[in-house]
């Protein structure tokens, strides 16, 4: 019996450019969430830190945010899938993380909602009240398709993430298991 192929193809510069920029592009994105056991996926605002940590601005009141808080294991996918052709041609990326919340009032709060209305001014409805607070996605992993059989794995240094904060665990969180 032959062996099978690996699909998965050797990280470039090429695949790291386009990784980077379809999280540097994204504006929203599917975030998916273990909500009561099963999974959950939801739309959100995305977009990234002054560091490129991933963010979204997410209320106190709904269901993904309330399953964070429990388990803050998630993934989000990033791409567009085009109004042309065959959507599962069209490049996108997947990150595997860790939810921390950052709350008003907490240090860098007021910086990252200035950098976050940079390229979100509709917020500005919103961002005030108290139920809302950015959602900050420390990536264990990623997983891009570029397209039609290429498929990578990318680390931190590959979306160039190695400078995001490391992961904080309060008392009685868990680690989730990458």
């Amino acid at each position: 019996m032959a062996d099978k192929m690996n699909p998965i193809r050797p990280t470039d510069d090429d695949a790291r450019a386009l990784a980077r920029g379809l999280l540097a592009d994204a504006r929203h994105g599917a975030l998916g969430v273990i909500a009561d056991g099963a999974p959950m996926v939801t739309r959100v605002a995305v977009g990234t830190a002054p560091d490129g940590t991933p963010v979204s601005l997410v209320s106190d009141l709904s269901a993904h945010t309330q399953a964070l808080q429990s388990n803050p294991a998630c993934s989000l996918l990033v791409g567009e899938p085009g109004t042309k052709g065959d959507p599962l041609t069209h490049s996108r990326l997947t990150l595997q993380a860790r939810a921390d919340f950052l709350r008003h009032g907490a240090p860098g709060h007021r910086e990252l909602a200035a950098h976050y209305l940079q390229t979100h001014p509709k917020a500005q409805l919103y961002i005030g009240f108290a139920d809302f607070s950015f959602l900050r996605l420390t990536v264990c992993r990623a997983f891009l398709n570029g397209g039609f059989g290429k498929a990578f794995h990318l680390g931190l240094a590959d979306l160039d993430l190695t400078t995001q904060s490391p992961n904080r665990l309060t008392k009685n969180e868990k680690r989730p298991d990458h």
